[in-house]
């Protein structure tokens, strides 16, 4: 979920750069950080359940798409907006908020087991992508890109809306996030570098994956800020899919997606008011 963060403001000597910026990239993920953000417990009203099977092993696989008004809905998008979308090269850089459950196992039509998942969506949204089979269609497909990229499956697209279900097995409870909490390290020079008044614009920002070779164990986002002088002047959202920053007042906005989940709980930031650039550093929880 993508709320205000808090920033943790801190002055430390020159001599400290290195040696903490070193620090924060070898810390484990339970060293990282030391509050968990704010959550809370729902209980989703069913919606639909769509059918499909693993290509690994070809065994059945249930989604059931649930709704609730706890999700936030994604932006508004219309029709036309969708099909331009859907033939975009990159029809990804829409997302939708949602929140993935574990897989459970149940017992099917034909007394066989199976596996199923629960995925919650804003409740608004549910209801309008159920008048227009377009929208079902990509509320149903981001689902199944969202279960393969959380937990390394690989889901047939040849899926089926069960007509006289909306639910496989019984609601559960889900712990949802309410609110995030990266921490900003400010690295203090002698001397402040002072922020100028300039329009609303997108930082220049690289992403560096450690280490760059094998499986990915950190997602490092580097953001020149020329111009702000302190980190107080920043606010940075952290989700395990994007990253969203804002500059105040009115000198920078960054909204971003990750090409990996990551674990939001654990990220960390740090703003180094010398070069005046922020360095997020992500701990990789799925590539």
């Amino acid at each position: 979920m993508m709320t205000d963060s808090s920033l943790l403001n801190s002055e430390l000597d020159l001599q400290q750069q290195e040696e903490l910026y070193q620090q924060l990239l070898l810390q484990t993920l339970g060293q990282i950080n030391s509050e968990s953000p704010d959550s809370k417990v729902i209980r989703p009203e069913p919606g639909m359940c769509v059918k499909t099977f693993s290509e690994s092993n070809k065994e059945k696989v249930f989604i059931n798409v649930c709704q609730s008004n706890s999700v936030p809905p994604p932006p508004e998008l219309s029709r036309e907006k969708l099909v331009e979308l859907l033939q975009s090269d990159d029809p990804s850089g829409f997302r939708v908020p949602m929140s993935l459950g574990e897989p459970h196992t149940e017992i099917d039509n034909s007394s066989q087991g199976c596996t199923a998942y629960d995925v919650v969506i804003n409740q608004d949204f549910f209801q309008k992508c159920q008048k227009d089979p377009l929208f079902q269609q990509f509320v149903i497909l981001v689902s199944v890109e969202g279960l393969e990229n959380k937990y390394n499956l690989e889901l047939s697209r040849e899926w089926k809306v069960l007509k006289n279900r909306k639910f496989l097995g019984s609601v559960s409870e889900q712990n949802i996030r309410t609110k995030s909490r990266p921490v900003i390290e400010e690295l203090q020079p002698p001397e402040k570098s002072p922020a100028t008044t300039k329009s609303l614009r997108r930082p220049e920002f690289t992403m560096i994956v450690e280490p760059p070779a094998g499986e990915p164990e950190y997602l490092i986002t580097e953001i020149k800020l020329p111009g702000v002088g302190s980190s107080r002047s920043l606010v940075l959202d952290v989700g395990e899919d994007r990253l969203v920053l804002t500059a105040r007042p009115s000198l920078f906005h960054l909204d971003i997606f990750h090409p990996f989940l990551v674990d939001q709980e654990n990220s960390v930031a740090q703003y180094n008011s010398s070069t005046q650039i922020l360095t997020v550093t992500m701990p990789v929880v799925s590539s």
